[in-house]
């Protein structure tokens, strides 16, 4: 074999040994490597998730995303979110959030859906008073009382007596995937404490009508009455005292005629002197 052939076998081996040793490298420095800073974990939604759900580990998977798209009440683990329930409509894909879960603490799902500091309670409807069927979980209604004024029977008042208030659920039903109207029986609303009672003592005085707002309006008209203040009764001035009765004296010949007045009354004497 030639010195030739034997420097190209030579300088081929080199190579293949350089070529394998880079690539051992690379392929090592790869696996070792640790994840990317630039991204983070986060829980999203692998099916769509109703209204008043609870999550279950099925529903959910974790995935990896830049740290700037995350929002900032992701969550990083799937365990945090299970068992929580959705207070809003959730599709396919979307990162789930703390904002749009509540805790489940037992009892009904609808419990959990209930502010901490408000109420629900139910009102007995039909088809008029549910608005048509049209009162679906999710909307704002006001609240309308009628009571029969005075004692004539004929003669009604009218009045709104609540405003702003959110349906929960409609019969047995708190889901707000529905578009079309449905006659119901009850609908629940939620309330603080305050407008409960007001509801209450108006259901037993007369009938209820609801009325449905547009969502984008949440002004109020009604404002609480502020207390009147008590300001003090000036003391009565005291009476004064009637004068002592004066006697009217007249000189006579046989004595001294006296006149005395008391008050109304007129009495004439004579006195010798």
């Amino acid at each position: 074999m030639s010195a030739r052939t034997l420097t190209l076998v030579a300088l081929s081996l080199i190579l293949g040994l350089g070529a394998a040793w880079m690539a051992n490298n690379w392929l090592s420095a790869r696996l070792d490597a640790g994840p990317d800073d630039n991204l983070q974990s986060v829980v999203v939604a692998t099916v769509e998730i109703p209204f008043g759900q609870m999550i279950e580990a099925q529903h959910v998977s974790l995935v990896r995303m830049p740290k700037n798209t995350v929002p900032d009440d992701g969550f990083d683990t799937t365990d945090k979110v299970i068992g929580k329930i959705a207070t809003f409509s959730m599709l396919r894909g979307d990162i789930l959030r703390g904002a749009r879960l509540a805790e489940h603490l037992g009892g009904s799902t609808l419990a959990s859906l209930i502010e901490s500091n408000k109420r629900a309670i139910s009102v007995r409807v039909d088809d008029v008073v549910g608005v048509g069927g049209f009162l679906l979980p999710g909307n704002r209604v006001d609240v309308l009382a009628t009571k029969q004024s005075g004692g004539n029977n004929n003669e009604a008042e009218s009045k709104t007596i609540l405003e702003d208030l959110r349906v929960l659920a409609v019969d047995q039903t708190a889901s707000t995937d529905k578009t079309q109207p449905v006659v119901v029986r009850a609908v629940t609303l939620e309330m603080s404490s305050a407008e409960a009672e007001v509801l209450v003592k108006a259901q037993t005085e007369g009938k209820l009508q609801l009325a449905l707002r547009n969502p984008l309006n949440n002004q109020k008209k009604l404002e609480t009455a502020a207390p009147l203040a008590l300001v003090e009764a000036p003391a009565p001035t005291p009476l004064a005292a009637p004068a002592p009765a004066k006697p009217l004296v007249r000189r006579s010949g046989g004595g001294v005629g006296v006149t005395i007045i008391r008050g109304t009354a007129v009495e004439a004497t004579k006195v010798q002197l």
